[in-house]
């Protein structure tokens, strides 16, 4: 049975999928997994290879839902995303790490997509 917050996040993934479709994106894997590292979103458009980390919330939010992906999530990320890329997965691509936000508020939802939220530090 899964918990509420499984299915808030499950319904974010869903909405932020047809949102990233809606902009030209191929949803090319979901919940993409490299050893217990995750990638929600991996998506394919004409200027790259996006892996896209979602943040649902139910509103009030304290926090931006981006503010959430701090440099612990950031490097899990960009590990798991060499995991990807080394694997021979669409490797000559330019590369890009986004967030979308999927907000619930009520009867309203806001769907935030932000390009390129961040460029990692590779070490």
């Amino acid at each position: 049975m899964k918990t509420s917050r499984k299915r808030l996040g499950d319904l974010g993934e869903d909405l932020a999928c047809r949102h990233l479709e809606q902009l030209g994106h191929t949803v090319l894997e979901r919940n993409w997994r490299s050893s217990h590292l995750e990638i929600d979103l991996i998506t394919l458009d004409d200027e790259g290879l996006h892996f896209v980390e979602v943040k649902s919330r139910t509103a009030p939010v304290s926090a931006s839902p981006e503010d959430n992906v701090g440099y612990r999530k950031r490097r899990n990320l960009t590990t798991a995303a060499l995991g990807y890329l080394n694997a021979g997965h669409f490797g000559d691509r330019d590369v890009f790490f986004d967030i979308v936000t999927v907000i619930f508020d009520g009867e309203r939802t806001e769907i935030r997509y932000y390009k390129q939220a961040f460029i990692p530090i590779y070490t």
